[in-house]
């Protein structure tokens, strides 16, 4: 994989649909391609723009004018069951519930009332969908929440807009199962990937 480090103009970044867009610039040729990154927007300066630190199974590739590639490495990750880690993820903790006044949809003949997806707003409802997305792999140690200001996106060509709730979790966990730890870094954790959720950054504790 590598780990790369992006600036992404204000004008792009202050939409984070657009600043999603802009970073598929970086790859060229594989527009059609499934989603092969993850990032988390680490500063961002209101008339200056955003830093960004991305994840990805392709080499990203510098382009003329934005987003400027600041660096890049490639890097293989070495975990070992046992071993005690500092971890970082930006997620979008939500929960999946049916809500009839948005439709119905037909299933085998039976008629089901549509799902929508509504954010957890309470502390101790966030603690556990993190605990929950966490323990296929790994044992929770400690754990530091912070709710983060709500997010606000637009889709221009389809003429809709839209806002999700961010939560900044940092901790210590220890690996139980770190194939599966490995699988879960690359694929991303919890929704909203293409507005900067799901990446799970890792050091040694």
């Amino acid at each position: 994989m590598y780990l790369s480090k992006i600036h992404i103009p204000w004008a792009q970044a202050q939409n984070p649909y657009q600043l999603h867009q802009a970073l598929w610039r970086l790859f060229l040729g594989h527009e059609d391609a499934d989603r092969g990154f993850l990032f988390r927007v680490e500063q961002l300066q209101r008339g200056v723009g955003a830093h960004v630190l991305m994840q990805s199974v392709m080499q990203p590739q510098s382009v003329e004018q934005s987003p400027i590639l600041l660096g890049w490495r490639e890097y293989s990750v070495n975990i070992q069951n046992g071993q005690r880690l500092r971890f970082r993820l930006r997620a979008n903790p939500i929960k999946t519930i049916k809500d009839s006044s948005k439709g119905t949809v037909e299933r085998r003949g039976k008629t089901f009332a549509k799902t929508v997806r509504v954010p957890l707003v309470h502390e101790e409802q966030q603690q556990a969908w993190v605990e929950r997305k966490l323990q296929s792999f790994a044992q929770l140690e400690s754990l530091i929440m912070q709710l983060e200001p709500v997010l606000y996106f637009r889709k221009a060509k389809e003429g809709r807009s839209g806002k999700i709730q961010t939560v900044m979790f940092d901790g210590i966990l220890t690996v139980t199962d770190a194939e599966a730890l490995i699988q879960e870094m690359m694929q991303g954790i919890g929704p909203a990937k293409a507005f900067g959720c799901g990446l799970l950054s890792i050091a040694r504790a």
